[in-house]
Order: C-alpha cells, then structure tokens, then sequence
C-alpha cells in the first residue's frame, strides 16, 4: 500500500508541473526564448526535481522548449515553423472536411454546433483559443481517420502560443466564429468543395493576419522579451527578424 502512494506522488506532481509550465508558456507567461532553469522551476512551482525533469521532457518532446547543455530555453517564435504547419493544415484539414462530409452524422454535426455556440458566449480571449481548437479537432475528428486529426491536434498545439495573438481582439474572435460557422453549414449541406475551399482559406487568412500582425508589432513583442527567429521574407519588408531574449 505505501509502495503505491509513493509511486502515484510523483506521477501526480509530473502532471500537475506540466499542465502549470505548459499554460505558462502557451499564454506567453514565460516568453519565447526565455531561459528556465530546473532550479528555479521547483521553487517557482513548489516541486521536487524528479517532477520537474519529466514535465520539462514531455513539453521538449511537444517542440515547446528546447534542451541545451545543461539549461533549457522555451522556444522562440519560428516563422518558418508558423508557415510550414499552415501548409500543413492547409493540407490536412480541408481533407477531413471532405471526410466529415461524408461520414458525419446529423447528430455529430448537432454537437460541434453546440460547442462552437457555447464557446461564443463567452467573449474572451481563453474562450477564442478553445473555441477554435475545440472546432477544428471536432471537425477533423467527424472524418473518423485518427492520424490525420492527431496531426492536426499536434500543428494546433505548436500554434498555441502564437494564436493567443491572434484572437487578441473581439472582432478577430467574432470573425473566425462567423468563419467557422460558415464550414459547418458546408459541411451540412454536404457541400465538400466548399466546405474544402472555404477551411483552406481560413487557414490561409489566419496565417496571414497572424504575419501581418507580427509584422507591424515585432518591436514591441521584442521589447516584451519574445524571441522571434525566421525568414525575414515573411514578415513581407525583408527586415532582419532574428533576436534572443536573455
């Protein structure tokens, strides 16, 4: 019996440290490329060094930190990155829209309208991320093909932190549900070319605006400390946009 209280103490602790460190890093509480220690880490969450070392692992293995020598730094804002996983979606997801055409079942259909409309009600900037992931997993999911949805799950995860950005205002939040919306129906209406057309251009508009954004704003996400590495070409001015925070 005690052997399996101390087995499950640590177990608890490693997921308690991970979802804590993973939050704080996905709403930019811990800036891209800011170092992190071990150390600092066990006083700053209250946990012991066994815990700390898996959680750090297990967000090195989701390319959210990155492990160098003997420090651990969390990884910059890549452009790069950011244009490859909207290729990648731009791929992936109006294919399971087209496979959510013709698997889903009006039930099924019933449920993501219920999540999108439960997620607008609450206008914030938290709810705006979840709503969007929470649909386009929903959506993927309807095409009952498992790797394709555990892609777009994980692109949408390396996105996470980036989209906070996104959704900064209430008309970008507003916008992308009437976006979302207008798939679904797509789909409803058995409709795969549009409901294809209509996602692969979300995607496409989301990656844009999110560039443009950063374009405009890179000094002053600089100035907050947020490391941003990349081709310079896609910020669109050729202006160098490679920094360290320290």
């Amino acid at each position: 019996m005690t052997e399996t209280t101390e087995t499950a103490v640590p177990v608890s602790q490693t997921s308690q440290l991970y979802d804590n460190l993973r939050a704080a890093i996905l709403t930019l509480d811990i800036a891209p490329g800011e170092r992190i220690s071990e150390r600092g880490l066990e006083g700053r969450f209250h946990a012991s060094r066994t815990p700390v070392r898996a959680a750090l692992s297990r967000l090195e293995r989701e390319g959210l930190i990155l492990h160098e020598g003997r420090s651990w730094t969390v990884t910059p804002i890549d452009l790069d990155e950011i244009a490859s996983l909207a290729e990648l979606r731009g791929v992936l997801e109006p294919a399971a829209a087209r496979l959510a055409v013709e698997r889903a079942s009006a039930e099924q259909l019933d449920e993501v309208r219920a999540h999108l409309d439960q997620l607008r009600s609450t206008p914030d900037r938290e709810a705006g991320i979840r709503m969007g992931s929470t649909f386009h997993l929903d959506l993927a999911a309807l095409g009952g093909n498992r790797f394709v949805t555990d892609a777009i799950a994980d692109a949408l995860t390396r996105l996470e932190r980036t989209r906070w950005i996104e959704v900064r205002t209430a008309e970008a939040r507003e916008a992308a549900w009437d976006e979302h919306s207008a798939i679904l129906e797509a789909v409803r209406a058995g409709e795969a070319d549009r409901a294809a057309e209509l996602l692969a251009a979300h995607v496409a508009g989301t990656n844009d605006r999110l560039l443009a954004f950063i374009a405009q704003e890179r000094r002053r996400l600089r100035g907050a400390g947020m490391a941003i590495v990349g081709s310079p070409e896609l910020l669109g001015d050729g202006e160098p946009v490679a920094t360290q925070a320290h």
